[in-house]
């Protein structure tokens, strides 16, 4: 069960709606993951895989400790969905690439996370522009 995103009581209607949102986009995130017998995480992990990258680097981009990407990375490494290998500029130092198989995990990962495409599908192409606009300017 996803733990709630933000406060049980909003200060707004639009603040009300962002949290539904994320909680649902989580929770159907989760679901895609469990599909493929993966945790959020690894399938978070494993997407960002597009390219050979350092441990280092993704710990960074996810904002989380170095022994978590370890540990999720020494998971997926068992499943097959990962390799590590020294990096030839700082040999104390890991690149992680997705194999074969997990290119194909990920795929299907992909193919089976559908609420951001099915929400935005329910848009018209203005609205999709109008709602971009809108949350790139929440983000700042």
């Amino acid at each position: 069960m996803a733990l709630p995103s933000g406060p049980t009581t909003a200060s707004s209607e639009a603040e009300a709606a962002l949290f539904e949102l994320v909680d649902v986009y989580d929770r159907a995130y989760e679901s895609a993951a469990a599909q493929l017998s993966l945790s959020a995480a690894q399938a978070c992990v494993l997407g960002r895989l597009g390219e050979s990258r350092g441990m280092g680097a993704l710990a960074e981009e996810l904002g989380c400790d170095a022994s978590n990407i370890t540990q999720i990375v020494t998971r997926l490494e068992a499943l097959g969905l990962v390799t590590r290998a020294p990096n030839p500029a700082d040999r104390r130092a890991r690149l992680v690439a997705r194999t074969p198989h997990g290119d194909e995990v990920n795929r299907r990962f992909e193919k089976a996370f559908t609420f951001a495409r099915a929400a935005v599908g329910r848009l018209s192409g203005e609205e999709q522009d109008q709602l971009a606009a809108l949350l790139r300017k929440a983000l700042g």
